[in-house]
């Protein structure tokens, strides 16, 4: 939004949309940054009303005229983009605002996916299933409401793009045959995992040893440098997938000769992205009890801005000069590797407002546990728990406890049952 590559408007209507615009982002802004409440689903339905009324100003004001992308156009898709932040926040995942940040990042990680040339199956699969979720979603959205038809028109847009791409990713894995897909999702990961290692803060050469094993148990079944079936044919897909691995054998080379060290011009956009990767893996690892939606928001801004930095698709140092490649890739992979956390954990949402998110979290963990007490009371034999062939001390205590846990559920479930008698009088 604040790159001088995006002029401000000229025409005066413009103008005038793009500082009620600037007033809705803050106001979307302060809403975001008060952790002290819980978002309300009416507040965020004003701004989004406001927000819808100011780019049907903006339509009108360029009906029937050229124009090209200015500020107005980033201010529009930040209000989109956390908005749609928002509507994830207050459990609306399945309204039709709330697929405008999935659909960037799917977007931003399809390119990259194409970019790179590295993918599996598994990647393409969940994208797949996501962009399907949301077409369903829109058009539920056109079916019931057209109060909206610039944001419904602009989200099919963007994911039939998104489908274009990944129609396109998908045909350059059906020619390979199936018994080579297994190897092949093996170097991605691998891959995947060198790049890991060449990132953490403590560099083990050991590890990428590991993955050279890997790699040299995959070569040797090769036959003269080809991959073959049982009867010796060479399968569909062998010079591809050839041609990955001898790229992890590059690698690892490269990783091991480089160790971790980057150049010093490059530290202070490398560390910044080596946070923001961090940041997001411990969000993964405690979302269900830490995550607010619109916290991604900035970490969307900040990959954003730098990956659109580059200059015919690599950065360019205070000198103009392009970094090699070592450094790129590194630097791709901690922006991919980002934009992925991202891509889980709106996936991962729950259809629930945060205010409840508590109660929803407590009952799934009480719903694991019940499972896990069900799984407990099957590891009896003739009533005891056994160890091989011994009947461990404690059997007495951990029966009592069992029971008392069995009995509280009995208890649960007359409650309820009570509950449901007395709600079928009062009907």
């Amino acid at each position: 939004m604040d790159t001088p590559k995006i002029p401000p408007p000229r025409d005066e209507g413009e103008k005038q949309v793009l500082k009620e615009l600037e007033l809705i982002l803050s106001e979307l802004q302060i809403l975001r940054a008060d952790r002290a409440n819980y978002v309300r689903s009416q507040d965020v339905m004003v701004l989004h009303d406001r927000t819808i009324e100011q780019v049907r100003r903006l339509n009108e004001i360029r009906q029937g005229k050229k124009t090209e992308e200015n500020r107005v156009d980033r201010v529009v898709d930040s209000c989109f983009q956390l908005l749609s932040l928002f509507f994830m926040t207050i459990g609306r995942n399945k309204e039709a605002p709330a697929a405008y940040a999935l659909t960037s990042t799917i977007k931003r990680l399809l390119d990259h996916l194409t970019e790179a040339d590295l993918f599996s199956e598994k990647d393409l699969a969940s994208m797949s299933h996501t962009l399907k979720r949301l077409s369903g979603i829109l058009e539920k959205a056109q079916l019931e409401d057209d109060s909206t038809p610039f944001l419904l028109t602009l989200l099919s847009n963007r994911i039939e793009r998104c489908q274009d791409t990944l129609k396109a990713l998908k045909k350059r894995l059906e020619d390979y045959a199936k018994p080579i897909l297994a190897t092949h999702e093996k170097l991605v990961s691998i891959l995947r995992q060198m790049a890991a290692i060449n990132t953490k803060s403590k560099f083990k050469p050991e590890d990428i040893h590991k993955a050279q094993a890997h790699l040299k148990d995959i070569d040797e079944r090769r036959v003269n440098g080809q991959f073959v079936d049982e009867d010796g044919n060479v399968l569909a897909g062998s010079d591809q997938v050839s041609s990955l691995l001898d790229r992890c054998q590059r690698y690892t080379h490269v990783v091991l000769e480089r160790a971790g060290n980057i150049p010093e011009q490059w530290k202070p956009l490398y560390s910044v992205l080596v946070g923001i990767r961090n940041e997001l893996d411990k969000l993964s690892l405690t979302q269900a009890w830490s995550l607010r939606e619109t916290d991604l928001y900035d970490f969307q801004r900040q990959l954003d801005k730098i990956d659109e930095s580059r200059v015919d698709g690599n950065w360019l140092d205070e000198h103009g000069r392009p970094a090699e490649l070592y450094v790129q890739r590194t630097l791709l992979y901690l922006i991919r590797r980002s934009y992925g956390y991202i891509y889980h954990l709106m996936i991962s949402s729950e259809p629930v407002s945060e205010a409840l998110l508590p109660v929803y979290n407590q009952l799934q963990t009480l719903k694991r546990c019940l499972i896990e007490l069900t799984s407990i009371d099957n590891l009896q034999k003739d009533g005891k728990f056994m160890v091989g062939d011994d009947i461990p001390e404690g059997q007495g205590a951990v029966l009592d406890l069992l029971n008392e846990c069995f009995d509280r559920c009995y208890k649960l479930r007359l409650v309820a049952t009570e509950a449901e008698e007395a709600a079928a009088e009062q009907a």
